[in-house]
């Protein structure tokens, strides 16, 4: 058994003394259910292959997404699990980093005390790999997620802002273009002033009557006034919010005046810097981002962090997690429960543990 397979069980034993029920979720996932919540990005990173009789599978590419459905299918609550397995990532720009991996995870299913419950989660990961001075960061998605449904714009507006917060670039030639800080691309502009040809021949998968609606939902688009000027500065002074927690929050306090549909998402921050404190953590010194995330799997909504081995900036995090709530009622077939969790990468403890 490798060195990291031992640490892997050991960290799984030490969950399972916390408190968890030990699963092992199937290596071969649905893969229609995975491309149905990433999207088709999440194909370009995961081994899919076929089964005439089950469709296309997929290597799993996590532990959360199987541990979800386990749990909603016939989990009593509250619940907390553990697992530790290989996972599965293709590495196309990258012949450095490893297309399979051992992961160790700890998940909670619990609607007592959210933030109690992402404190719980934060703390026994931090004490899981303590032996290493590694640097945290955290995070919330839920609070930039309730700038944009309080945003002064149209429901489509925010629906494409919200489906592309995990995708910055996206988000803010999103923002640009719905501010009018950008200029409208020339082929779009030709079609909205009935210049471009629209009689061509359909060759493509998309019927008339689609392409119709597309054109007539891009004009509704351009008669939308622009987002206010007040409204992109604060907007992006929330997306610049990158203090210690304490100073954060103060920070988002501040721009809950001009952004008052954060303010409950900034009390949830509250209470987790409280029973983050309870729990032993030095909030004083923890770093908190409004940005830090967004490029993480899409399922997270709420709390989010990350610890780094920061004298090795070509590692991924060595753990992760957050909040989940949305997953599961996406997955809960009308039921949902609130849940966070996290997960320890054992084989890159190991390394730099034998790093001098």
């Amino acid at each position: 058994m490798t060195l990291a397979r031992q640490r892997a069980h050991a960290l799984r034993d030490s969950f399972v003394a916390a408190g968890a029920q030990a699963v092992e979720p199937p290596i071969l996932q649905p893969a229609d259910l995975l491309l149905d919540l990433y999207g088709e990005d999440i194909r370009a990173r995961a081994y899919v292959t076929s089964d005439a009789l089950r469709g296309e599978q997929m290597l799993r590419p996590d532990f959360t997404v199987p541990v979800v459905q386990m749990h909603m299918s016939n989990g009593a609550e509250p619940a907390r699990y553990t697992y530790a397995g290989e996972v599965f990532r293709r590495q196309e720009e990258d012949p450095d980093r490893a297309n399979e991996f051992l992961q160790v995870g700890y998940e909670v299913f619990d609607r007592t005390d959210p933030a109690a419950a992402d404190a719980e989660v934060f703390a026994l990961i931090a004490d899981a790999i303590s032996t290493l001075s590694l640097r945290a960061a955290t995070g919330d998605i839920g609070v930039l997620m309730a700038a944009v449904d309080g945003l002064d714009t149209s429901e489509r507006r925010k629906a494409a802002l919200r489906r592309h917060i995990w995708r910055p670039r996206r988000f803010r030639a999103l923002l640009d273009r719905f501010s009018g800080r950008s200029d409208v691309p020339e082929t779009r502009a030709a079609l909205l002033a009935g210049e471009a040809h629209t009689d061509a021949p359909l060759t493509g998968l998309r019927s008339q009557a689609e392409i119709d609606a597309r054109i007539a939902a891009l004009h509704a688009d351009a008669a939308e006034p622009p987002l206010s000027g007040a409204q992109m500065d604060s907007l992006d002074a929330l997306l610049n919010v990158r203090e210690t927690l304490p100073f954060a929050l103060a920070q988002m306090h501040n721009l809950c005046v001009d952004l008052p549909a954060i303010r409950p998402a900034v009390k949830r921050v509250d209470a987790r810097a409280e029973a983050l404190s309870a729990r032993g953590v030095d909030v004083d010194n923890l770093e908190f981002e409004a940005s830090f995330g967004r490029t993480s799997m899409e399922y997270y909504d709420g709390f989010v962090f990350g610890f780094y081995a920061e004298q090795r900036p070509d590692l991924p995090p060595i753990a992760s997690g957050g909040r989940y709530d949305a997953l599961t009622r996406r997955l809960g077939s009308g039921q949902e429960i609130p849940a966070v969790g996290a997960v320890i990468r054992p084989g890159l403890l190991v390394e730099l543990e034998a790093t001098p």
